[in-house]
């Protein structure tokens, strides 16, 4: 099996102490990493204009004063954060900023694995690791097929591999698709989780993902793997407009109604005046199906075009099914799937 871009970061078992200063950490991190900043934001901000406005000496003595008052703090963190005191380490590139965090750790009776290229290359690495060949089964299917619940279904399935991107991404996919859930994370993030959980998967075994556009939320699918979604089979759960209203009707029964009323105001332009006044008037009187209905109408024909076929995209295998019972369809999913590639053969 090819070895995997980002092996060489996780290959050691032991914890991950990232030495950048805090709203480095915020914006993006090794999955796992705990932040053991070196210099506070406002410290960082200081010595990065002392370098380029008076000199590099100036900026490491000043570096060091922030330094020296903090070490016994910090070696009481580490201590903290890793009892067994073997760790990995590292900075944005290697530099002085973990090289100092190494000798005060060492010296405390730390054992120091230093990532000598710091979270740089840990990114170059995330971004090459899009890029790798895999064998995608995408799930599709209008909305309210019930496609996360299949595709939960199937992971609990022997053999099945899934990649939850809705998961990774913390959003729906749709107008809706961030109520009831976390705040998304960054996309630096976003990207750095994906890949994590991409490195997990073996790379000689189908993976089912759900079919999604560009964009989940404010989040982007990395191109290289967009690429690949694009190119690679789609399996179509065709599921009866009544079961999809129902199990979205009681779906969003559930959640808060002026979180419902903004999505429904968000989609003003695309639904149209009188179809949005007559969501919002279905919201406010409890009505979910009605609701469901007017929405789904304009999901319904966006999704549908989107089906359409185009020369250059593999054929798709349309599955139909009576309803959203998420255990019956994965099994009838898979009936299919194994069916497609016997006639492939």
């Amino acid at each position: 099996m090819p070895r995997h871009p980002l092996s060489e970061f996780q290959d050691l078992p032991y914890p991950i102490l990232d030495v950048r200063a805090p709203i480095e950490f915020a914006q993006g991190h090794v999955p796992g990493a705990l932040n053991l900043p070196l210099f506070t934001d406002e410290e960082r901000a200081r010595i990065g204009t002392t370098y380029k406005q008076v000199s590099q000496e100036r900026a490491v003595h000043l570096g060091l004063e922030f330094f020296g008052p903090k070490m016994s703090q910090m070696v009481k963190q580490a201590k903290k954060l890793v009892p067994g005191k073997e760790v990995r380490l590292h900075c944005w590139r290697g530099g002085m900023r973990s090289g100092a965090v190494l000798w005060l750790l060492e010296l405390a009776g730390f054992k120091v694995h230093l990532l000598d290229h710091g979270y740089k290359d840990y990114r170059r690495a995330v971004l090459a690791s899009f890029a790798q060949p895999r064998q995608w089964r995408v799930l599709g299917g209008l909305t309210g097929s019930g496609k996360t619940d299949v595709l939960h279904e199937l992971a609990t399935t022997p053999d099945q591999l899934v990649l939850d991107l809705e998961g990774l991404a913390h959003h729906k996919g749709s107008a809706f698709g961030s109520i009831g859930q976390p705040t998304q994370p960054t996309q630096e993030q976003f990207e750095n989780n994906l890949a994590a959980a991409l490195a997990r998967l073996p790379t000689d075994a189908p993976i089912w993902v759900e079919d999604e556009s560009r964009q989940i939320g404010r989040l982007t699918i990395p191109p290289g793997l967009f690429a690949q979604l694009q190119a690679a089979p789609r399996y179509v759960l065709e599921v009866p407009r009544a079961a999809r209203v129902a199990k979205l009707a009681a779906e969003y029964g559930a959640e808060d109604p002026q979180l419902l009323a903004e999505a429904i105001e968000r989609l003003r332009k695309r639904l149209g005046g009188l179809a949005t006044q007559q969501a919002l008037a279905a919201v406010a009187a409890g009505d979910f199906p009605l609701m469901v209905e007017l929405v789904l109408d304009y999901y319904d024909k966006t999704y549908t075009y989107g089906l359409a076929p185009r020369p250059e995209e593999p054929p798709r295998t349309f599955v139909p099914v009576p309803g959203c019972d998420a255990a019956a369809n994965a099994a009838r999913l898979l009936h299919a799937a194994a069916e497609t590639a016997q006639t492939s053969r």
